[in-house]
């Protein structure tokens, strides 16, 4: 038998509280979703950061997670769309542009880019 926990999600952008079980072999975005819970989502794959969210305590496992960096990922931000639950977890829903911000704004914003590095003016 698959073991499941309790995932609280605050929906910081409609002011919504959540609580759902998960097992741990599913994915936490569908699994909210079967239990009728509408949160944001995009890709459903990982590879963006609509589903972002900051996790406040417990932990998730999230190895499919390629649209967040490891140090993104080591300050606590997570994909629901990919994320399996290890144990009771609360998290809060983040600004999809602020996590890519975040993410990418080192790189973008600052000038002329090539090849993925900000250059000096010409």
């Amino acid at each position: 038998m698959t073991r499941s926990h309790t995932v609280r999600i605050h929906d910081r952008q409609r002011h919504h509280h959540y609580t759902v079980e998960v097992p741990e072999n599913r994915y936490i975005l569908q699994s909210a979703e079967n239990q009728g819970v509408n949160l944001p989502f995009a890709c459903r794959n990982g590879a963006c950061t609509t589903c972002a969210v900051r996790v406040l305590s417990g932990e998730l496992y999230q190895p499919e997670a390629m649209g967040l960096s490891p140090d993104l990922r080591d300050r606590g931000y997570a994909l629901l769309c990919v994320s399996y639950p290890r144990s009771d977890v609360d998290v809060e829903t983040q600004d999809e542009d602020e996590v890519y911000e975040l993410q990418f704004g080192r790189y973008f914003g600052k000038g002329k880019v090539r090849f993925g590095l900000p250059l000096e003016d010409d």
